[in-house]
């Protein structure tokens, strides 16, 4: 796969040793590791486990947290360009590489205690295991604030009960990280995180079954009935709706880089296939000004985030970066990386519903990556409430 043009602005001069080479690293892995595959596991509906150990060798799970509990300590950007290049091979990817690192490690590392940190961190970093994060509910997605998921003091152990959806990685966890309430269920504030084995008796996982995205990728729905923790398992620095928040913070920074891997790679697949496909007069469709309006788009919409995508990053890297700002680029870069799939889509007309071509698996998985981690619209409310200073959720 071609990637002539995809880097317009010549971002990459921007980057330093380190950078390039992790993106380098990255890029020739998926090249010779995942396109080769992706289709064969999209179509079955299985993701590659056999890749998590290679994974962890290389440094993917949770590449920006502190070496000492064996991560990879990465800066910001570099891990923001590992999930570039993993969703240029596929989002389902990009999600479990983000869910492990993001939304278990995280709040691991941000919220738990250092027994915890040092049980935990070492192996999930190497991919020994593996976990998920257990917020969203049937009934309370965008609302998290009403979960009703329930953490009951029994002497020296919780009980748990409850039930989450949507939850990536779920069947194949070692381990979830869990967030329920300690109080009344109207009691926001009572919510605490869980570090909680999925071998405890009365944790149950199933696959989310009928999925028409992200088919390469590991969804399930989790249900617990009376799952007796020892006090131990308790987040200890976690508390209120502010701690899980945090955790998609990380994850939503995440995805918006990967965002523009699968734009770059829609893009570089309707470009090559442009230039070889030949119609009516003996022209490529390339030479075409429809096809030419739309690779113009695509490739300024892709350059305009990769920017925005890098200032985010040196932001993150220095401490003045916002959840707002995450907002803005979340919902900008999945919003482009959607719009650039459906024109590659078209540009490839009927060979573009077949599996050989990448454009609509990425465009039917970034329906998902349009909607997870906070909604292209919730994203929206987020920064009208901060440029107007007033909420609009009711």
């Amino acid at each position: 796969m071609s990637f002539e043009g995809v880097d317009f602005f010549d971002i990459a001069s921007l980057l330093d040793e380190e950078e390039l080479a992790v993106r380098d690293m990255v890029r020739d892995w998926v090249d010779s590791e995942i396109i080769p595959i992706i289709n064969h596991h999209y179509i079955a509906r299985t993701f590659p486990t056999d890749l998590i150990p290679k994974m962890g060798e290389l440094g993917f799970l949770g590449a920006n947290l502190p070496e000492e509990y064996g991560c990879a300590g990465l800066n910001n950007v570099s891990y923001g360009l590992i999930m570039q290049e993993l969703e240029r091979g596929d989002s389902g990817l990009r999600s479990f590489v983000s869910v492990q690192g993001a939304l278990v490690m995280y709040p691991i590392f941000a919220f738990g205690s250092e027994d915890q940190k040092r049980t935990w961190l070492p192996k999930l970093a190497s991919g020994e295991a593996i976990g998920c994060f257990g917020l969203t509910e049937p009934d309370f997605g965008s609302n998290p604030a009403g979960m009703i998921t329930r953490a009951v003091k029994d002497g020296d152990e919780w009980v748990l009960n409850g039930a989450k959806m949507w939850i990536t990685n779920g069947s194949m966890a070692d381990v979830a990280i869990i967030w329920a309430k300690t109080g009344d269920l109207d009691d926001a504030s009572s919510i605490r995180g869980f570090v909680v084995e999925t071998d405890r008796d009365g944790f149950t996982a199933k696959d989310q079954e009928g999925k028409l995205s992200l088919l390469a990728s590991d969804t399930s729905e989790l249900v617990l009935q009376d799952v007796r923790l020892p006090d131990s398992s308790a987040l200890p620095e976690s508390g209120g709706l502010k701690s899980p928040l945090k955790c998609l913070t990380q994850a939503r920074y995440g995805i918006a880089w990967g965002g523009i891997g699968s734009a770059m790679a829609c893009f570089s697949e309707a470009l090559e296939y442009a230039k070889n496909r030949v119609q009516f007069d003996g022209k490529p469709i390339a030479a075409t000004q429809i096809q030419q309006v739309r690779l113009a788009e695509m490739l300024s919409e892709i350059t305009k985030a990769q920017l925005l995508a890098l200032r985010l990053g040196r932001m993150k890297d220095a401490g003045t970066m916002r959840p707002q700002h995450v907002s803005l680029a979340k919902r900008n870069n999945v919003n482009m990386a959607c719009e650039c799939a459906r024109e590659a889509r078209r540009l490839l007309g009927a060979n573009g519903i077949l599996v050989e071509y990448a454009s609509m698996r990425h465009m039917a998985n970034l329906e998902s990556v349009y909607t997870y981690e906070g909604t292209h619209d919730i994203h929206a409310l987020i920064l009208g409430q901060e440029v107007t200073g007033l909420p609009a959720y009711d």
